[in-house]
């Protein structure tokens, strides 16, 4: 390959045809060779633009100087100073709109695969691990090895808090109240984009740092956040416990047997293992015309799980038109491979029943763009008189989701926006409680996993900023 080429390695796949009987991995992911191929295409620009769209700020030059020169377990090493999910990342994470948009190559072609040789070298270490798992060490005037600190959410904010923490010395506990830790990595994200084996992989080795993970915990029930701080003897706490209240549409029929949130569809596919059915008692019943309502990742996700569960079509109904759709194109395009259909300019205005409450069909209208809307996008406006029926057995529902109250309705002092989602300062995430920070989307609201990673690792700083600060009072408190 010459050093001006154009264009990525592409990515293997599974043919769509075979895929969509199977929950196995899409993208199969680089050889070493074809790692090699693509490192060679980085510039390695001095100023590094693609950092700057790195929410964790990974050296991604550094990393991919060291794909090129064959040093696998170097650039692994490079990666895991700054990110604990590199196998995570190297899948999920929006490449497109982050590192690779501020890619160099990008201005004549397209831009490094940042994310797949990420994948790349964190799939190779799984497959050559070292015997001994290497921890930061601790700087000597830590106070960490004596203080407890708690994090409430397994998801990709809670562990990449409690990885840092745990690095800065600090005896850390996570607490998840499902049984299985993970959060939207392991409910939301379907088996064929993130293998539960690889999130569990990434997982155990937080846990070899030292985390602490207490599952079927609910903080706001078992314990409160007061509990924590005042009974536990945990001196900071850091929330993040995303966004999992559902939205739905509020239109005639949501309560039909057959309409799903796309929360409680993936939840039950993903986490209660329904893929494997019989292996697992969770089926979900999934019909032989299946509407996905919305155009996000979810949707997409949604979408392409019931094509494997039996649905024999497939329809996204998307009120806006594709060039809107806020869903990854490699996402969009993998559905569009298999075969699902796409209604633009449509959205339900009714559900439709038979008298055992039993959906039957969709009520929709068309829709045309207006002008923009606080989003940026053209605001949909109904057609007057458009409205069609189409024949479906199942919805689901994406259309974003919410902060779930209970957390804010048992801590009174915790401080929350009309929306629901924790307040806090921007530059520390620091709540209302001095003791407790927040971040990813339990304060932004729906966002993608890599930006609540940052905030993760954002809180973590402060947090210990914050603790030490406070021992050091302490101590000028006990000398005078």
């Amino acid at each position: 390959m010459s050093l001006d080429q154009k264009s990525k390695v592409p990515m293997p796949k599974q043919d769509p045809k075979k895929r969509i009987t199977n929950f196995n991995e899409v993208a199969l992911g680089y050889t070493p060779e074809q790692a090699i191929e693509e490192a060679k295409r980085c510039l390695q620009c001095k100023n590094s633009p693609c950092v700057k769209g790195c929410p964790v700020e990974i050296d991604i030059p550094a990393f991919i100087k060291l794909i090129r020169e064959k040093d696998f377990r170097g650039a692994i090493k490079k990666i895991k100073e700054k990110n604990s999910l590199p196998a995570v990342c190297g899948r999920v994470c929006p490449q497109e709109d982050q590192c690779e948009l501020f890619c160099v190559r990008g201005k004549k072609g397209e831009p490094v695969a940042i994310g797949r040789l990420e994948r790349f070298v964190a799939d190779w270490e799984m497959q050559h691990p070292e015997e001994k798992l290497e921890v930061a060490s601790l700087t000597t005037d830590s106070p960490g090895n004596r203080l407890k600190v708690a994090v409430v959410g397994s998801g990709p904010a809670g562990l990449t808090a409690a990885a840092e923490l745990t690095k800065m010395g600090y005896q850390v506990t996570v607490f998840e109240a499902l049984h299985e830790a993970g959060g939207v990595l392991r409910y939301g994200i379907p088996e064929f984009r993130l293998p539960k084996i690889i999130l569990e992989k990434e997982i155990e080795n937080i846990k070899k740092m030292g985390v602490k993970i207490c599952t079927n915990v609910l903080i706001g029930k078992t314990f409160t956040i007061k509990e924590l701080l005042e009974k536990e003897g945990f001196s900071a706490i850091f929330i993040g416990t995303g966004a999992g209240l559902p939205y739905f549409l509020g239109v005639p029929g949501e309560d039909l047997n057959g309409v799903y949130s796309a929360n409680e569809f993936l939840t039950r596919a993903n986490l209660m293992k329904a893929y494997l059915f019989p292996e697992y008692a969770t089926p979900i019943k999934v019909g032989e015309k299946v509407a996905v309502i919305g155009g996000g990742n979810v949707a997409m996700d949604s979408a392409r799980v019931a094509l494997r569960l039996g649905a024999k079509k497939v329809t996204v109904i998307y009120r806006r038109s594709r060039k809107e759709m806020p869903a990854r194109e490699e996402e969009i395009v993998n559905a569009e491979e298999e075969g699902i259909e796409f209604k633009f300019l449509t959205t339900p205005v009714a559900f439709l029943g038979d008298e055992q409450g039993n959906l039957t069909g969709a009520r929709c209208i068309k829709m045309q763009l207006g002008e923009p809307d606080e989003s940026g996008r053209r605001r949909p406006i109904p057609i007057e008189g458009s409205e069609f029926d189409i024949p479906v057995d199942t919805v689901i529902v994406a259309i974003g989701q919410g902060a779930n109250p209970l957390l804010s309705r048992t801590t009174a002092e915790l401080k929350t926006n009309k929306k629901g989602y924790i307040v806090v300062n921007p530059d520390t995430l620091q709540t209302s409680i001095p003791e407790v920070f927040a971040g990813g989307d339990i304060v932004t609201g729906a966002a993608t996993v890599i930006a609540a990673m940052g905030a993760g690792k954002k809180a973590a700083r402060s947090m210990d900023a914050y603790l030490r600060r406070k021992v050091g009072k302490e101590k000028e408190s006990l000398q005078s």
